[in-house]
């Protein structure tokens, strides 16, 4: 029966104009979007300021990020317009622990009865429903909602289910408990690798000081070395507009970049860089 949703789901997802006119002017992160298929048996059910990554399966469906909390109704109507259940989701994973895209997971936990792994430091932050104290942001970000948490994802691990085969490669920086996502997909012949990857940022709450975390400097170095390095033939990102998603969707710009993830990287090292010469200049 499943199978027959997912044939029936790319029809079922918005056309490109439509999402597009459902998202003109507006970014924020509880404004409602229509699900967007990106390739084969991936959709974008988030909102028009935040992504939300559904894998889609004869053995049920994987959900990547959530959004924030106000967007958890918005997630759950998107998947049910493709034509499943909210119990068809099985797993739930996320890019990083910010409440802007993992506040809605425990919602949609307990709509589902799904299974959800994080990397082991956004563990303790989804499992506690805190925010880390160490984190950059803390002070500007909120708690997310505790959720149950499964066992802690280890770098390199394969997440499995029916015919989907996640990689998860941690990727600490603009969070400690930062996650990006390999996987290929394929649709009429083509196969295409795609990779979801985590926001890259140097993104902090007024008076710190990167320079003064030289920890959190080489996380983000390494980081970017590993972003860059990722099989990378349609880039996704939490952010969409980091990785000028909604317009390669809409057909406004070339889907298929074999460079995007390296581009992300060197632009992401290349914005730390002046964040720390700024810093050493004495600059806010």
């Amino acid at each position: 029966m499943l199978a027959a949703v997912i044939a029936a789901a790319a029809l079922a997802a918005a056309s490109p104009a439509d999402h597009a006119s459902a998202c003109r002017g507006k970014d924020g992160w509880s404004d409602p979007a229509p699900p967007i298929r990106i390739f084969a048996n991936a959709y974008n059910v988030g909102t028009c300021g935040i992504a939300a990554v559904l894998l889609t399966d004869p053995a049920g469906l994987v959900l990547i990020d959530a959004g924030p909390a106000s967007a958890a109704p918005i997630v759950q109507r998107n998947i049910e317009a493709l034509g499943y259940k909210i119990t068809d989701v099985k797993l739930l994973l996320a890019t990083h622990e910010h409440h802007d895209h993992v506040g809605g997971l425990a919602a949609l936990q307990k709509a589902s009865g799904a299974t959800l792994r994080v990397s082991p430091a956004a563990t303790p932050v989804l499992a506690g429903g805190i925010v880390d104290p160490n984190d950059p942001q803390f002070g500007l970000i909120e708690a997310p909602p505790a959720a149950r948490v499964g066992p802690p994802l280890a770098d390199g691990e394969v997440i499995r289910l029916g015919r989907i085969a996640l990689t998860a490669h941690l990727t600490p920086g603009h969070s400690a408990g930062g996650t990006s996502w390999t996987w290929r997909a394929c649709e009429g012949g083509r196969c295409r690798a795609i990779a979801y990857a985590d926001s890259l940022s140097a993104v902090s709450r007024d008076g710190y000081r990167f320079l003064d975390h030289p920890e959190r400097v080489e996380a983000l170095n390494r980081s970017f070395d590993t972003v860059a390095g990722l099989k990378c033939d349609i880039l996704v990102t939490p952010h969409p507009i980091a990785s000028n998603l909604f317009a390669r969707l809409h057909g406004e710009a070339p889907l298929v970049n074999g460079r995007a993830c390296k581009t992300y990287a060197a632009t992401a090292r290349a914005n730390l860089a002046k964040r720390l010469a700024e810093e050493r200049a004495g600059r806010p």
